[in-house]
């Protein structure tokens, strides 16, 4: 396998859209992905339930409730993959395509998967799910973490809330992560900066770059997702290598369209190595300190 040293990434704002038919649907996904592939980046990253504009093709009784769109989109899983895994290889990209609801056996998971342009893929399953997710939606958390190997690096992917627990992120970065995804879906701006806070604390903890995809725009035909809001984001850890702000990239808010970072895996090899700080090392640290709080009154 071939590595790449420098890794143009492209991050979404993306709109969500009804549709009259499956063609419109995959007309659009051509265009954002050749968009971005023109502008020569080599990972496209698209949002958290950025499927659920499937469920338009259902019509408005089965989009507007809650069982319908989950069952509508499902059942254009493996249609949208295909789709995906096609322009993957014709544009020699790697691609994350916009999460689902998927009916996996008994239940329902929130799964992102994750296409190369040599027609492998793989899928992550979001991990912990929101109070929105657990009680009004159903959706369970799924399988287990993964990082995929690539010739753009070790990539692994945090689904929306999961980038918010700092536990699972050193769990990849332990196993060789050195590019975390973030996919999200965020109705209100509070929660769009949850996720960035997240995504961000995660670069810092474990200096590393996070990549920080957003649904944005109001489809109030669609069940779950009629408000939304947020703006692509890719960022490092703020020290020697990377910028003061630990900020590489960022769009403009709720604005749709692509934004572009250069991710230098050097240089995350080289803060880990010999950072002005060295978090990622000095985790463990942490564990010796813990048994020792005392409780004082003043």
């Amino acid at each position: 396998m071939t590595n790449k040293a420098q890794v143009k990434v492209a991050t979404a704002a993306y709109p969500l859209d009804w549709f009259a038919d499956w063609r419109e649907f995959e007309a659009k996904q051509r265009a954002w992905v050749a968009e971005a592939a023109e502008a020569g980046a080599d990972l496209l990253v698209f949002p958290e339930y950025g499927a659920m504009e499937l469920a338009s093709l259902g019509g408005d009784n089965v989009a507007g409730d809650v069982q319908g769109s989950i069952r509508a989109v499902s059942e254009r899983v493996d249609e949208m993959n295909a789709l995906h895994g096609r322009l993957a290889n014709e544009f020699g990209v790697h691609i994350l395509g916009g999460s689902a609801p998927v009916e996996d056996g008994a239940r329902v998971v929130n799964r992102a998967h994750l296409f190369a342009p040599s027609g492998a893929v793989g899928h992550q399953d979001k991990q912990i799910m929101t109070r929105f997710e657990r009680d009004e939606w159903g959706v369970s958390g799924g399988g287990p973490l993964r990082v995929f190997d690539t010739p753009l690096g070790r990539i692994a992917i945090l689904i929306c809330y999961d980038s918010e627990f700092p536990l699972l992120a050193r769990s990849l970065v332990e196993a060789g992560a050195e590019i975390l995804l973030v996919p999200s879906c965020t109705e209100a701006l509070e929660g769009y900066w949850r996720v960035r806070i997240g995504a961000m604390a995660r670069a810092l903890e474990c200096q590393c770059v996070s990549v920080m995809a957003s649904l944005v725009g109001d489809q109030p035909r669609i069940y779950a997702v009629e408000e939304n809001t947020g703006l692509g984001g890719v960022f490092g850890p703020p020290d020697m290598g990377f910028p003061p702000t630990g900020v590489l990239a960022e769009g403009k808010l709720d604005a749709p369209g692509w934004t572009y970072a250069m991710i230098d895996r050097a240089a995350i090899e080289a803060v880990r190595a010999d950072g002005h700080v060295l978090n990622m090392t000095h985790w463990t640290e942490q564990a010796e300190r813990l048994p020792h709080i005392e409780r004082i009154t003043l």
